[in-house]
């Protein structure tokens, strides 16, 4: 059959726009490893920027053979549990994936290998990097991908059987993909221990500050800029009309997703700055850094189904759980360097459980029903959706808590009890670039004491 030559423009203007998208949320693999490098101290830099090299290759080549077809292999025969087609993409293109998509949802799939990785840094082996990046980004993600985004999973918002009435709505990955890595994160940081000297005979924290404050902020606003891929992105097509208006479309949705992506972040960012100056007495840069990050985080689940003045709240209330689950974890000596479970975890989750009580129906629909008319959905409980759609983001929220902790908790406790997790305490403190690696990440190394050249390390050991 014959296509017209104004669907096929359609169709590549809607394969560009995803693409490019693509292209953007990629870019937050290198928002990431600034984040890390200038979030960790200086003797672990080239460690810490191996491994989200590591997250990114390793997660292509086990998110091709495995993982995309978890996610995303539905056919009539498949369940609403997992995907079972299109392993190593064999049959793509399809009716349904093209190779677009493909790279799209890739590039989802390694920025959660990215999140854990941050919870464990400076003190583990970087084997166990290997191990965990291949199983998380091959089997457990897309589990949780396919029960939210796939046509046949059991919480998507678009399919035949709506959970109570409603589905689970996590646009871009609140749940998906952040509470997914942040709960990983949190089970081989409470498996590890903290790093050597976090805490004090009495239990105090020691503060251990990354070296570099120009490389987080060089991170955060890469990932912002990524956010912009990653959430209007999530529409995967931007030539879709509503039929109520002739000038509306997902154009405008697009443009709206943006705009609340942008106004969660500020708005936890500020209310972090103020925070943290009443509660440390000074302005730190790192503390916003951070606070802009979980406005993302919290804002991805409902971004394209609030209006801007909720985005506001999300953020603010985003801001509050980030630095109270930081104060938290140190009461109770958890240890995590880039903060990334209270971050991608704690904000993770209240960004679903916001969507659940903020979302607009008139949104809703046109996010899952392309604005189709005569057609009712649960919407927000603050708004007067009623419970529907609340119940369902409380049930993503269990679920994601579960089956992370299943799959992950078991595979780090099993690395600790191999020996192939964390590293030595010798190495520890000389640092993972020269016990591990070689060498440093940079020329002139200033900090504590130790050994400059591998050489010497090795002649340390062995006088040791």
């Amino acid at each position: 059959m014959e296509v017209s030559w104004e669907t096929s423009v359609t169709d590549s203007i809607n394969a560009i726009y995803l693409l490019f998208s693509a292209y953007l949320v990629f870019m937050m693999q290198l928002g990431f490893a600034m984040l890390c490098a200038g979030s960790v101290r200086a003797k672990n830099a080239m460690n810490i920027m191996l491994t989200n090299v590591v997250d990114a290759v390793v997660g292509s080549l086990s998110y091709f053979l495995f993982g995309f077809a978890f996610a995303f292999g539905g056919e009539s025969d498949s369940n609403p549990f997992i995907g079972t087609h299109y392993f190593a993409l064999n049959n793509i293109p399809s009716n349904s994936y093209d190779y677009s998509f493909f790279l799209y949802q890739w590039a989802f799939a390694i920025a959660v290998a990215g999140i854990t990785s941050g919870s464990i840094a400076e003190r583990t082996q970087f084997s166990a990097y290997l191990v965990f990046s291949f199983f998380l980004t091959g089997f457990v993600y897309p589990v949780v991908a396919h029960w939210v985004w796939s046509s046949n999973g059991w919480l998507n918002p678009g399919s035949t059987s709506l959970l109570f009435g409603s589905g689970s709505i996590d646009f871009a990955g609140s749940g998906v993909v952040h509470l997914v890595g942040g709960i990983a994160g949190l089970w081989g940081a409470l498996i590890e221990g903290p790093r050597v000297g976090r805490f004090d005979a009495f239990g105090k924290p020691v503060q251990m500050r990354g070296h570099n404050a120009t490389l987080v902020v060089l991170g955060t606003f890469l990932l912002w800029f990524g956010w912009f891929g990653f959430n209007p992105g999530s529409f995967n097509k931007i030539l879709v009309s509503y039929p109520d208006s002739f000038d509306q479309g997902n154009w405008t949705a697009v443009g709206r997703t943006a705009v609340t992506t942008t106004l969660a972040g500020s708005t936890a960012g500020i209310v972090t700055l103020f925070g943290r100056r009443l509660l440390v007495g000074h302005w730190d840069a790192l503390d916003v850094c951070n606070g802009v990050l979980g406005g993302f985080v919290a804002i991805t689940s409902g971004c394209s189904v609030v209006e801007p003045w909720a985005a506001i709240v999300c953020g603010f209330f985003a801001a509050c759980v980030l630095i109270g689950l930081n104060i938290i974890a140190l009461k109770m000596q958890y240890d995590d360097p880039l903060e990334a479970a209270q971050l991608h975890g704690g904000c993770g989750a209240w960004g679903l459980i916001f969507t659940g009580l903020f979302a607009k129906e008139e949104f809703v629909i046109e996010t899952y029903n392309s604005g189709s008319l005569g057609i009712t959905r649960p919407y927000g409980l603050f708004l007067g959706g009623g419970w529907g759609l609340i119940g369902a983001q409380v049930v993503e929220v269990v679920v994601i808590l579960a089956w992370v902790s299943m799959t992950m908790g078991p595979l780090f406790y099993i690395l600790h009890k191999l020996r192939i997790l964390r590293i030595s305490s010798d190495e520890e403190i000389a640092g993972l670039d020269i016990s591990s690696h070689g060498g440093y990440a940079y020329n002139a190394h200033h900090e504590e004491s130790g050994p400059r050249l591998y050489g010497e390390y090795l002649r340390l050991q062995d006088q040791s």
